[in-house]
């Protein structure tokens, strides 16, 4: 499932960490990875030199730290705008997974502040892992999916339900937010039986013999994800964000999600944990 994976690389944050971590699942250890690092061009010769040999080293640390098979690792790098040229070598690798750092801006910050991660999240159709560089990234063994109705959602489900048959005491844990259970402010537990959307993602749980938990709270969807997330110290969310732009206009930016008005926006800034946005794009 996940064959090919591109770790864009700044040198700074944790997606090396993060790489590492998802190395020790035996469904990623068979993966081809790409580091990729970029070289911002400059106004001088002799800067773009000094930022080439820089760019260099950076790669030769990651090569080392990672301890990656030989075979199962090349190392890139490029010149222009980082931006750019992730979105670009995520299509010529046509890699499975992005991952990449963010510094969890806040949604029209991001833009304003020219976020690589909130623009490459924008316009790829790649399912992306979000590592913000302030959070603790830990071995993966409680990995929560927010499900909904979408095919993205589902998508993420059979991911996580994937990675899972090779983790040894992993859970998984499914969340719905629904309005409809009238809950108390501070429960976020329910019976399965009670909502239907998680009724069908248990089961496949179940048939295959993964520990499961389901949770079911009432409120903001964005807010009570990422509540759940902590409360239960989860490792890994997983979060379907489906490309809801017609195809005449998917070479531009969703303008929903660029003035932080969706659920995968909010999650991506707020969760404490690092966040796998599927993509299911749309008809």
């Amino acid at each position: 499932m996940i064959e090919k994976i591109l770790l864009a690389d700044s040198g700074t944050g944790q997606t090396e960490e993060m790489l590492k971590m998802l190395m020790d699942i035996p469904l990623i250890q068979r993966a081809k990875v790409t580091v990729l690092h970029v070289v911002p061009p400059q106004v001088t010769a002799e800067g773009m030199t000094e930022k080439w040999e820089e760019g260099g080293k950076t790669l030769a640390r990651a090569i080392q730290t990672l301890k990656l098979d030989p075979s199962h690792v090349t190392a890139m790098l490029r010149e222009g705008d980082p931006k750019d040229v992730v979105c670009r070598v995520a299509e010529e690798i046509d890699t499975d997974l992005i991952i990449m750092g963010s510094r969890g801006l806040k949604r029209i910050q991001s833009i304003l502040e020219n976020s690589v991660s909130q623009y490459v999240f924008q316009l790829s159709s790649r399912p992306m892992l979000l590592v913000k560089d302030d959070i603790y990234v830990r071995k993966i063994n409680r990995i929560m999916v927010a499900m909904d109705k979408s095919e993205s959602a589902q998508q993420g489900l059979k991911l996580a339900l994937a990675l899972l048959r090779d983790i040894k005491n992993g859970q998984l844990i499914l969340v719905h937010t629904n309005p409809d259970l009238k809950l108390k402010p501070g429960e976020i537990s329910a019976n399965p039986n009670e909502d239907p959307v998680l009724i069908p993602a248990a089961n496949e749980a179940k048939k295959l013999g993964i520990s499961y938990k389901c949770v079911a709270p009432e409120g903001k969807p964005g807010e009570r994800i990422c509540q759940v997330a902590e409360e239960l110290n989860v490792d890994l969310l997983i979060l379907g964000s489906p490309d809801r732009r017609p195809s005449i206009a998917r070479g531009l930016p969703d303008l929903d999600r660029l003035l932080g008005q969706s659920l995968s926006d909010y999650v991506r800034v707020y969760a404490n944990c690092p966040v796998l946005l599927v993509r299911s794009p749309a008809a």
